[in-house]
């Protein structure tokens, strides 16, 4: 997250012709942008024994991100916020998700890892009895649990996949494509691991499911294969561009 408003740097520096042509000061929408933002921030500040941390930090990063932004168009103008839009809405990865949405994304990634997960069991032929997120195998049982949702991965994917889109891509549709496409690949992704793991630990030894490397901090390599194919999908949807 750290590396977020360098990227966002670079893509206003690489076409800052473009983005500073028009320049103009534009009050009116800077000022109530700037306030909007303080008196965002000001609400948290008042509701802060009432929010977790991340959610308090949702709140003082966005506010954080609408005052600069109301300051941009203060002294630059709209056409300049125009321009820059996009490095500024990717300024938005540095805001963490609010808890709520936090957790229905996860759910949402445990369910469909968990059927990936029991459609690889099948094609393997391996039988299983499956209870909701629970799998019984021989020897080990296994929850697929809110750990096994890769919600860290997903994002590092998705925040490369933008970066991927704009600089290589013109078309939006095709910028909808490979974004969407991000989707299936985390989940598929998240459904090996599961079932990678969860054989090795039936078959070979149980400390893999509980005090392996693999399991704790192994995600990488099941992380790198899925860029692979993002950048494959990528090159398909550069070449029929082109």
């Amino acid at each position: 997250m750290v590396l977020i408003p360098l990227i966002s740097g670079y893509f206003v520096y690489s076409k800052r012709k473009t983005i500073f042509a028009n320049k103009k000061y534009s009050f009116a929408a800077g000022t109530i942008l700037t306030i909007a933002g303080i008196i965002f921030y000001l609400l948290g500040i008042n509701q802060q024994i009432k929010l977790n941390q991340n959610d308090y930090l949702f709140i003082t990063v966005s506010s954080a991100l609408i005052s600069w932004t109301g300051g941009l168009i203060f002294f630059y103008g709209t056409k300049t916020f125009r321009n820059a839009l996009f490095p500024l809405l990717f300024l938005v990865f540095m805001v963490p998700i609010p808890t709520y949405v936090v957790d229905k994304i996860v759910f949402f990634l445990q369910v469909g890892t968990a059927e990936v997960a029991s459609i690889f069991f099948k094609l393997i032929g391996i039988t299983v009895f499956r209870e909701g997120l629970i799998f019984q195998l021989s020897n080990v049982s296994i929850e697929v649990a809110k750990e096994c949702s890769g919600i860290r991965s997903s994002m590092a994917t998705v925040i490369i996949g933008v970066i991927l889109e704009q600089m290589f891509l013109r078309s939006w549709w095709r910028k909808a494509v490979l974004l969407l496409s991000i989707i299936p690949l985390i989940i598929i992704k998240n459904g090996i691991r599961v079932t990678v793991l969860t054989l090795l630990g039936n078959y070979v030894d149980s400390k893999f499911l509980t005090h392996s490397w693999l399991h704790k901090g192994g995600g990488i390599v099941f992380f790198m294969p899925i860029i692979i194919m993002l950048i494959g999908i990528l090159w398909l949807l550069k070449r029929s561009e082109t």
